[in-house]
């Protein structure tokens, strides 16, 4: 919460405003919960010798050297930089202080690092393709993110990502092998996360039934229906019906050279291309144009928008039809990207994943799309614990990326308050 304002009587007896003082603490106590397991961590399962981390690859064309660290030393060298952090930020919310976005974000930088180096003792942590795996499984997120945006943002909550994503990822691999174009497979993903979008508008929008339990039940229908069709029709006809063409890598000249972060970023597919684009034309959209500006007025007030000209349902029905399309495009990595044919159930419940990032990201584009980074992170750090044999419980490996993303939405998310017209129908009087 921020300052209020609050009467108080003067002297004089004429009413003044005085400004109430308000502490944050939200943010010290997550920082100072993950201090202490940390520590608990270092303290309670200790791990000697050396950690080391590769910063190439073999796609690498310049050779950086593996650096390599002792264990134990560095781990709680840097849990010392972590405890004076939370300290800082218990400073600042003890002084009526906001804590800059800078804190949070060298803390987890430095805290993922204490964790990798202990995790590694008398390992290998390759970076680049830690980083590289992570941005891959969070491509199908940050689309999915960036529907949900859209959605609630026109006042539509827009819970059926997932089957958006499923159903995306059905007409993909369709589409692909029957023509044996990835780029018409990739239309035919946006035109089956458009259907879905369609039949939520037209239920919540036109119907007035709730959003919510509209999503939830074309999260169902769509993961029957996908499944139906997947055992009548893709099994018995795999070999031409199920092996569509994927994406190959496209690397950029001279940016995929950069150390570290080249390959991660510039030697990817048409689809992360693609996403870096819509992340950026969403998010200049959004705040810059007319359409982010009627888009935002319809889901913050939509009789103020309906008394100005704006016509709230039909901008709400278009808009969400366009987060459908760009939810599908999420679900066409799948099939086009990553696993290579459509499989029953393939989606794994990350349209839910997608939305929670929404609400981590504020219905901000850009900071959706980090929340979405950062649970790609997670996955991806799951298979590596895996891979260095950390003494970690197996069930507990499977938890992380989930974990992270409660954590996440409960602690730094803080108290937010959505677009205040996400939910609600509007009937013109």
């Amino acid at each position: 919460m921020g300052p209020a304002l609050a009467p108080a009587t003067a002297a004089d007896g004429t009413i003044q405003l005085a400004t109430v003082k308000v502490r944050h603490w939200k943010m010290a106590i997550s920082l100072g919960i993950t201090t202490v397991l940390l520590f608990l961590l270092f303290l309670l399962v200790p791990r000697d010798g050396v950690s080391t981390f590769r910063l190439s690859d073999r796609s690498s064309s310049l050779e950086i050297p593996n650096v390599s660290v002792p264990t134990a030393a560095t781990s709680w060298a840097v849990l010392v930089v972590l405890v004076l952090l939370t300290l800082w930020a218990v400073w600042n919310a003890w002084s009526y202080r906001r804590t800059g976005v800078w804190l949070p974000i060298v803390y987890g930088v430095l805290a993922i690092f204490a964790f990798l180096t202990w995790a590694a003792a008398g390992g290998l942590v390759p970076v680049t393709g830690l980083l590289f795996g992570a941005v891959s499984l969070s491509v199908p997120l940050i689309f999915g993110a960036l529907g949900g945006v859209i959605g609630e943002r026109v006042g539509v909550v827009n819970v059926a990502i997932e089957g958006q994503f499923l159903l995306g990822a059905f007409s993909a691999a369709l589409i692909s092998s029957i023509t044996g174009n990835p780029f018409v497979g990739l239309l035919g993903a946006m035109v089956g996360g458009v259907l879905v979008a369609f039949v939520l508008a037209a239920f919540s929008i036109k119907y007035l039934v709730d959003q919510v339990i509209v999503g939830v039940v074309l999260n169902v229908l769509v993961t029957g229906l996908t499944g139906f069709l997947y055992g009548a029709l893709l099994v018995p006809n795999e070999a031409t019906l199920n092996r569509p063409i994927r994406f190959t890598r496209l690397e950029i000249p001279l940016l995929g050279d950069i150390p570290i972060i080249g390959p991660v970023l510039f030697n990817q597919t048409f689809i992360v291309y693609l996403m870096y684009i819509t992340v950026g034309v969403v998010a200049w959209g959004l705040y810059r144009t007319r359409w982010g500006l009627r888009l935002r007025a319809v889901g913050e007030h939509p009789q103020a928008a309906d008394t100005v000209g704006i016509k709230v349902n039909t901008s709400r029905f278009w808009n969400v039809s366009l987060a459908g399309a760009i939810a599908g495009i999420g679900g066409a990595f799948f099939t086009l990207v990553s696993v290579g044919q459509f499989t029953k159930e393939m989606t794994a419940g990350l349209g839910f994943i997608a939305l929670a990032a929404v609400i981590f990201g504020r219905w901000d584009p850009i900071r959706a799309t980090l929340a979405a980074l950062l649970f790609g992170f997670a996955t991806n750090l799951q298979n590596l614990l895996t891979v260095l044999k950390t003494p970690i419980p197996s069930e507990f490996m499977l938890m992380l990326p989930y974990l992270v993303t409660i954590i996440a939405v409960a602690g730094f998310a803080g108290q937010i308050r959505g677009p205040a017209a996400a939910g609600k129908p509007y009937v013109k009087g």
